[in-house]
């Protein structure tokens, strides 16, 4: 979803790192803005790398690098050669240290699968994550719940933050911190396995109608903006669409868990 990038660059954002392991195709140019059509040719060039490429051009004071690589997904066994093993290894300590590196997280894999792993290390790590889904005609954009510092206790708010209780019947879903919220995953109830087998081409959430990419993309971004603006940062209270008149002001409005279209 390179659209996020872009957008991010209007924010004053100017360190983006790409991970992937695909290669530019021919339907990928009319879709996605970091790509032309001489980057399909010769098989393709890495998307990563490309769009890093691409977003230099676009702003040469950014810093943008690419990795061309892949992220070990639960349901995706991984050939049991000494050479792949080894090889699944090194991504996941290049996929530590990359979340390590970085503020925010943004999961914006075509699988429910692949988001897995990186939203396991990123809450590890405490790091913010941003996720945005496709489907079809439909699109979720989520930010995950962050861990609290080990020394605070589980009854308090970062910033002393404290709920007065007129607010509480405000709404059914005000006043939940950000170290509550949870995250992709947590209402599942199986594991996340191979969503790809057996499934049509707009069950696989791989194709998607052209407008969604753009629409959950500048949301991701305004989405990572609200929060990090917020006095708590990612621990801000999650607003809902009726805390419009109780919400405290902040500098970007209400900073909401998700925002979904899935009629």
């Amino acid at each position: 979803m390179p659209w996020f990038p872009v957008s991010m660059q209007g924010w004053g954002v100017r360190h983006v790192t790409f991970v992937d392991n695909a290669k530019i195709s021919y339907s990928n140019p009319v879709r996605q803005p970091l790509y032309e059509f001489e980057d399909c040719l010769g098989g393709g060039k890495p998307k990563a790398l490309a769009a890093a490429e691409r977003l230099q051009k676009i702003f040469p004071g950014v810093n943008a690098s690419g990795f061309n690589m892949s992220i070990p997904m639960p349901g995706h066994p991984v050939n049991f050669s000494d050479i792949t093993l080894e090889q699944a290894r090194r991504d996941v300590e290049q996929l530590e240290q990359l979340i390590e590196s970085h503020d925010v997280i943004f999961l914006l894999m075509d699988t429910r699968e692949s988001r897995w792993l990186p939203a396991v290390i990123a809450a590890s790590k405490r790091k913010l994550v941003i996720n945005a889904a496709l489907g079809f005609d439909t699109f979720v954009v989520m930010r995950h719940g962050l861990k609290k510092p080990k020394q605070q206790g589980a009854g308090d708010l970062c910033s002393g933050h404290l709920v007065a209780p007129a607010d509480l019947g405000s709404s059914l879903f005000a006043n939940i911190p950000g170290y509550k919220l949870g995250c992709y995953f947590c209402n599942d109830v199986v594991a996340p396995g191979d969503s790809t087998r057996d499934r049509t081409l707009d069950q696989q959430c791989t194709v998607s109608r052209p407008g969604l990419a753009v629409i959950a993309g500048a949301l991701a971004v305004e989405l990572m903006v609200s929060v990090l603006q917020h006095p708590e940062g990612g621990y801000a209270i999650a607003s809902s669409s009726d805390d419009r008149m109780n919400e405290p002001p902040t500098s970007l409005g209400l900073v909401p868990h998700q925002v979904s279209d899935l009629e």
